[in-house]
């Protein structure tokens, strides 16, 4: 077996041996396989740093931009870091497994063909909705606050923690809800969750012991959040969107008394929830003692326009505000939180006590000082640069290799709703596109059985993870899934 390469140590490319087949093409994915093959085999080990994207081009004879995006790829995947000073290593986490047989790149594919990927390269781009770049962490900003919040904590801080959250940090998002958000918030309505997902599912639980039986979720909606609700024990009521947004109409109609939406930009659709429906949805909740459960979940994330406020902030006393830093920071972090009535904030800190005795005590302090210090304001400036360069690289690259599609939801998140042209097969566009290497979600499970059949076949794409350049390759790749082989 070749010895793994020494940290720093000076290489050639024959050090790296990385099989690259020109006939083949698609050679940045060819370069992605070899370097996960070198360290799944343990050829390459954590902390190995690699040579500079330039001299691996020169070395290979290929273009920097082919190199570039091989390791934006990784990067992307966690198995490579990179650091401004210390340029690009083999990822901490990762580690050897057992050794398979490298997939050897197809050649001489037809001219009326599309690549196929191999086994390491099924998703050589992937657009799933819902993944921020990681790879966009701002690990100095934020290991610069756990140091800071470190250094001031007072020894008692580290005992069990308020069930609601530390007050420090449920002040400071009170205070960046309040600025930001146009929410009415204050720190005794503020309750620190595990996230979005975990502050539903307790808040599903009360209301079903207030006798809340039914929630009422929008259509289409999130798949991952159904088994969820549904094994909290309530009947799930599905209730169509258009382009204005949850049909309060037919929300009477299912007679819930509490709704879950996400009005600032619909998931899938990305619509947003007109001024009129707004003001019917908050005239229902009060007609019939109800709820609105309000899913914040993308709402830092706007472009075109200014942010439209959150329904919270209309009716705090009916609304509860759900939010989470893990599409602004990294799901990984697992911090989120309720903003609710002063009644109901106490009973979910109550709740906490009672079964997991409140969140990590340190994570708080750390984004109370990331918050405080103005670091997040400065990050999420950061994104929505990058993330609004790579939306409008999608979109337009969309356009053009996808003739007849629409592009909806480009106002805000990080992903695109793209109807497909007429006379597509939705499922097949699906299983065309993993077959070229490109990872898409199609809308039709997210929709109810009773309105899939009807409503326009749509795709999912997230933008986030992929610099431009792949995803411009992505959407070619799309479009030639759709001539090639996915017509109904």
């Amino acid at each position: 077996m070749t010895p793994a390469l020494l940290p720093d140590a000076k290489r050639d490319v024959t050090d790296l041996h990385l099989p690259l087949d020109r006939a083949a093409g698609r050679l940045s994915a060819q370069i992605a396989a070899g370097f996960r093959a070198a360290v799944r085999s343990g050829r390459l080990t954590a902390g190995t740093r690699l040579p500079s994207s330039r001299d691996l081009a020169r070395d290979m004879d290929v273009s920097r931009g082919v190199v570039v995006a091989a390791y934006e790829q990784l990067t992307a995947e966690g198995f490579l870091v990179a650091r401004r000073g210390d340029g690009t290593r083999i990822a901490p986490l990762a580690r050897p497994d057992d050794p398979g047989p490298l997939p050897a790149p197809e050649s001489g594919a037809s001219p009326n063909s599309f690549p196929c990927a191999g086994a390491d390269d099924a998703h050589s781009y992937d657009l799933s909705p819902g993944n921020p770049d990681l790879s966009g962490f701002p690990r100095d900003r934020w290991l610069a606050a756990a140091r800071s919040a470190l250094r001031t904590l007072p020894h008692d801080a580290f005992t069990y923690p308020d069930p609601a959250g530390v007050p420090a940090l449920r002040a400071e998002l009170a205070g960046y809800l309040c600025r930001v958000r146009a929410a009415h918030a204050d720190p005794g309505r503020v309750v620190i969750m595990s996230g979005v997902a975990h502050g539903l599912s307790a808040l599903v639980g009360l209301l079903k012991a207030d006798g809340y039986t039914t929630l009422a979720v929008e259509d289409p909606t999130s798949v991952r959040q159904l088994p969820m609700l549904a094994a909290g024990g309530v009947r799930m009521a599905r209730v169509p969107v258009d382009r204005e947004g949850l049909i309060v109409e037919e929300l009477a109609r299912t007679g819930a008394r509490a709704v879950l939406v996400t009005p600032a930009h619909q998931y899938p659709t990305g619509v947003v929830l007109s001024p009129a429906r707004r003001a019917q949805l908050i005239a229902w909740a009060r007609a019939v003692d109800g709820v609105v459960i309000e899913d914040d979940y993308d709402a830092e994330f706007r472009y075109d326009r200014e942010p439209v406020g959150c329904l919270q902030g209309v009716d705090p006393d009916r609304v509860v505000l759900l939010g989470s830093v893990s599409k602004s920071l990294a799901p990984a972090l697992r911090l989120g939180w309720a903003v609710a009535p002063p009644a109901l904030a106490e009973r979910l800190r109550v709740h906490r006590g009672h079964t997991d005795l409140g969140a990590p005590v340190l994570e708080q302090h750390a984004l109370a000082e990331f918050l405080r210090g103005g670091a997040y304001d400065r990050h999420l400036r950061t994104m929505r640069r990058r993330y609004r360069a790579r939306r409008d690289a999608l979109a337009d690259a969309i356009r053009a290799h996808v003739p007849g599609a629409v592009v909806q939801g480009v106002s805000a998140g990080i992903h695109l709703y793209v109807e497909l042209p007429r006379g597509c097969d939705e499922d097949r566009v699906v299983e065309a596109a993993a077959r070229a290497g490109v990872s898409v979600a199609g809308a039709r499970p997210m929709r109810s059985p009773a309105r899939a059949d009807a409503a326009a076949p749509a795709l999912v794409l997230g933008y986030a993870r992929l610099g431009e350049a792949r995803l411009v390759k992505a959407a070619e790749l799309l479009g030639q899934a759709i001539v090639h082989g996915a017509r109904g």
